[in-house]
């Protein structure tokens, strides 16, 4: 079976950076950064999702702007279909209310940081983004 999960990717106004969220332990892919977000509810809008999860795990407000990649990965123990979603936070300081810890990340330090196989081409895409807006 496939689970469909909307994700966000936060930054904030003053800067590149973009908000990774690292997973509980006991969770699938305990212990993994990640960009916030969940599973989409039955007859849920994904937007309505991201905006739900970072409330839920972080206690912060979100807008949600456009689409920026959709990603399929099939795991041992079940198939995601990703929605990443580019976001502003517009609200609240992060709180780890169903979260281990949490970072704000230049597209540059990505690598740095245990994401999910999934998650892969939305990192690369983030870092083409940061290499073009410097260059121009």
């Amino acid at each position: 079976m496939t689970v469909l999960v909307a994700a966000g990717v936060i930054r904030r106004d003053e800067g590149p950076e973009v908000l990774l969220t690292r997973r509980m332990k006991g969770a699938h892919l305990a212990g993994k950064w990640e960009f916030p977000g969940g599973k989409v509810e039955p007859d849920e809008d994904p937007r309505d999702a991201v905006v739900r999860e970072c409330r839920e795990e972080c206690a912060i407000e979100v807008e949600v702007e456009d689409i920026l990649d959709v990603t399929f990965h099939a795991y041992p123990e079940k198939s995601v279909l990703l929605l990443f979603y580019a976001c502003r936070l517009r609200r609240g300081a992060v709180r780890h209310l169903g979260v281990a810890d949490h970072a704000w990340v230049h597209p540059d330090a990505l690598d740095g940081y245990d994401l999910p196989p999934a998650d892969e081409p939305v990192v690369a895409k983030l870092r083409a983004r940061a290499t073009t807006e410097r260059h121009g």
